[in-house]
């Protein structure tokens, strides 16, 4: 080995042994997040593990009065295109097609999938796109119909970050023309710095009149670059060909020059993380919700995107550890939902609660004092906590969905959760659906369906019935 052709090899290997050291640092350490899965460099797809396999390949659905009868009506995997297993990440729906984002998997760039749902109980996958990058990975899909000077249509918005850094030399977010879903356009590739070793985690799309606004989550952008760029921006795509960053935020507006892009220290003097994982905006495009790990969610009014203000954001109490991964909003844009992603039940800090991640419901009526009033967590999330006593599998919350007044999370090994938040001070759940070896990564309602994207066996398709209490399946976990 030798001469200046082994110098990208050579410098992935020490990345990869500096990432190692880090890891287990965190792992003796770590009263913050949980081990390599939510450290720099995430390798989350290596500590996310499936439930048992308990009921013969039968799922087991539970329901209540609320939804009398719930049924999974298709369950497909994705095409193996590149001859390896695909690992499926999340999933969303647009005019009668599900596109579902892929994960790192083997690195194979598998880039999201297009199904089309005329029969939903026989979905058909008819395209794929963004699967031309190597050494990539396209997590997350937005996709919204848009008119403006430039583009009228229906536009999609996919996360890309680098799984080979030799192979991939950036990150961040490709557009695609998807108005015929069957025949997806690609339109340009918005780019994070070479230095950033990630990309764009998660993103939103949102408009404000005829303007078209991408919001992008560029996780650990703030530590690469040594805070030159922070991890949340807006990008003006009205013209998507021609994608222009008019914001980048700088965290240490609210907690201090002492912040690494990584490591701070919170109010009581506990050693926290920060770093933007997703981002929503209400659907008027006034307010954008950052998930910003133990920083909570910081809310901005997106009015002026240019001048972007933090007007609030929630946070921790000293027992609870942080990790807020996704939001969600209710009643009109005044109760936030905010998941929290807790890989690790058992901390070594014994001033943390016990437990796996789950939902937090805060009041934000005033955008600037978030209150919070309630939370859900899952029988499995409270007691499979001790590690060589615990069933198989992840069990914490991973992403929320609301429609009306019932929110939808997917759970990892514990399935799908259908809760009622008629009253969002005392949630209820009515329904749960949880295949054999479930890993439900994303879910998405789409009329009378719930689409759900299980990273082990690809898109579950599950029909709603609203009515009277009704039991069916294998029973409850």
């Amino acid at each position: 080995m030798g001469g200046d052709d082994d110098f990208p090899l050579i410098m992935e290997l020490r990345r990869r042994v500096v990432v190692l050291l880090l890891c287990l640092m965190l792992l003796l350490s770590a009263p913050v997040a949980y081990a390599c899965g939510l450290a720099l460099d995430s390798d989350k797809w290596e500590v996310v593990e499936a439930g048992d396999a308990l009921f013969e390949g039968v799922p087991s659905i539970e329901t209540s009065r609320r939804y009398s009868h719930l049924t999974e009506v298709a369950a497909v995997e994705l095409e193996r295109l590149k001859g390896v297993n695909v690992t499926t990440a999340d999933v969303y729906a647009h005019k009668g097609y599900a596109y579902v984002g892929t994960h790192r998997g083997l690195c194979s760039n598998e880039g999201v999938r297009v199904f089309d749902l005329s029969d939903p109980s026989n979905p058909v996958e008819v395209a794929v796109f963004a699967n031309d990058i190597p050494g990539t990975w396209q997590e997350k899909v937005i996709v919204k119909n848009v008119s403006t000077p430039y583009f009228k249509g229906d536009l999609a918005a996919v996360s890309v970050q680098r799984c080979d850094r030799v192979a991939a030399q950036h990150g961040g977010t490709v557009l695609y023309d998807v108005t015929d879903p069957t025949n997806p356009q690609f339109l340009s590739f918005w780019k994070t710095p070479t230095e950033v070793l990630t990309g764009t985690h998660e993103l939103y799309l949102t408009t404000q009149g005829n303007r078209v606004l991408l919001l992008t989550a560029d996780i650990y952008a703030d530590y690469y670059t040594q805070g030159e760029q922070g991890d949340f921006s807006i990008v003006d795509v009205t013209d998507p060909s021609h994608p222009t960053t008019i914001f980048n935020w700088d965290p240490r507006e609210i907690i201090g020059h002492e912040y690494n892009g990584y490591n701070f220290v919170d109010e009581e003097g506990t050693p926290r993380i920060a770093f933007a994982h997703s981002v929503i905006t209400d659907v008027n495009g006034k307010y954008a919700y950052v998930s910003y790990w133990d920083l909570g969610t910081i809310i901005f009014d997106i009015s002026n995107p240019e001048e972007a203000q933090v007007v609030g954001r929630t946070s921790f109490e000293r027992h609870v550890q942080g990790a807020a991964h996704s939001a969600a909003l209710a009643r009109g844009g005044n109760i936030l939902i905010e998941t929290r992603e807790v890989f690790n039940p058992d901390p070594a800090d014994p001033e943390y609660e016990r437990g796996w991640g789950y939902t937090r419901i805060y009041d934000i009526s005033d955008k600037s004092n978030p209150v919070l009033i309630s939370d859900f967590r899952t029988t499995n999330s409270m007691t499979q906590i001790v590690d060589g006593e615990r069933q198989p599998g992840t069990f914490t919350v991973h992403d929320p969905k609301v429609r009306g007044n019932t929110l939808y999370l997917s759970h990892y090994a514990d399935g799908i959760r259908v809760v009622d938040i008629s009253n969002p001070a005392q949630p209820v759940e009515v329904a749960s659906y949880v295949p054999d070896r479930s890993n439900i990564w994303g879910v998405f309602v789409d009329r009378n369906y719930i689409l759900g994207s299980d990273m082990g066996t690809g898109l579950k398709i599950l029909q709603r019935v609203l009515g009277h209490s009704q039991s069916h399946g294998k029973g409850p976990q």
